[in-house]
């Protein structure tokens, strides 16, 4: 069968495929395909493997005629028309679960740098600020005993909840559209409503799939409600939050501070002017990015194609009804 990866992955991913006898073909470039390019490949592919942030829209698939089905690398899949796919009778897998401990730590990484405002004061060395000790100035914030809250306790908010509840004997409280029973029992966590959620975090950590229903869900009136002095954290998707209402929720104290991986739109413009603020730390999307995480994306997104060619289930299938 023929492949088409649109984004060289790691090694392993590859070899699995190839070892299986199957004729790979890369889009070997960190430039992205154009919409053109992408739709001219994958009509040369009997399967897809989408190891970037490429999107699947309802033109991709009318004019992808042959695609057998779609292996996404990641777990989000905002960037994939998925009612357009299952139209065309295509399965669509993604890689959720083997990423949880390593977005947890850079969640953990970015609650921690606001907290003490580090990327800042390490510009401050570069830049040739750092002058001498003064006993009142760039000062942080402590989390122990602080009140940690999760929108969307799934499986990377719970190893997020994890961390920092044995770290800084943090109170969990979460809200979700479903109670997780294990994070009660495990880590005492406490079910509220979404406007308790934003009225009681000292740390609001977000961790929820992007959707129609959840875009934007962080605005200008979600800020008003929440302490002037709680950090939100995001590393689920830039598109859950209002950067122009962020930004000047930080800008006037209506919050004490930010941790980004992920932006709206990615990449960010290097002139954004959160990038400068002293409260506010953002990273380039890295929440998976450890060599073993990534390893095993690239395993899993391998395998979930090798299933489709048997004429299996893919396992980590999204669109089950397509089966039907």
């Amino acid at each position: 069968m023929k492949i088409f990866i649109t984004k060289k992955i790691p090694q392993k991913g590859i070899d699995l495929l190839k070892s299986a006898g199957h004729d790979i073909s890369i889009h070997d470039s960190s430039t992205p395909l154009s919409e053109t390019e992408l739709i001219k490949a994958s009509q040369q592919a009997d399967y897809v493997l989408n190891g970037g942030m490429q999107k699947f829209d309802a033109n991709f698939f009318q004019n992808c005629p042959n695609l057998k089905a779609l292996s996404l690398m990641s777990v989000g899949y905002d960037n994939v028309d998925i009612s357009a796919a299952t139209q065309h009778g295509i399965p669509v897998s993604n890689t959720p679960g083997i990423l949880s401990g390593a977005t947890a730590d850079v969640a953990f990484l970015l609650m921690l740098s606001v907290s003490r405002k580090a990327f800042f004061n390490h510009k401050r060395i570069l830049q040739g600020e750092w002058k001498g000790f003064d006993p009142t100035a760039n000062l942080g914030v402590e989390l122990n005993n602080k009140t940690l809250g999760i929108y969307g306790l799934g499986r990377i908010g719970f190893e997020f909840a994890r961390k920092a509840k044995a770290a800084y004997n943090m109170e969990i409280i979460y809200y979700n559209r479903s109670r997780n029973e294990e994070a009660e029992q495990i880590l005492g966590a406490r079910y509220v409503n979404f406007d308790d959620l934003l009225t009681r975090s000292d740390v609001l950590s977000i961790h929820a799939a992007l959707t129609a229903e959840t875009k934007n869900r962080f605005d200008k009136n979600t800020f008003t409600r929440m302490k002037n002095s709680a950090i939100l954290v995001n590393t689920a998707r830039g598109g859950l939050v209002n950067e122009l209402d962020l930004t000047e929720a930080l800008q006037t104290g209506q919050l004490w501070g930010a941790g980004l991986d992920v932006t709206d739109p990615e990449p960010m413009d290097p002139k954004n002017p959160l990038l400068t603020m002293e409260n506010v730390c953002i990273l380039p999307h890295i929440g998976s990015a450890t060599v073993e995480t990534r390893d095993n994306m690239a395993l899993m997104a391998a395998s979930n194609v090798l299933a489709a060619i048997k004429g299996e289930k893919m396992p980590q299938i999204i669109n089950k009804e397509v089966y039907q």
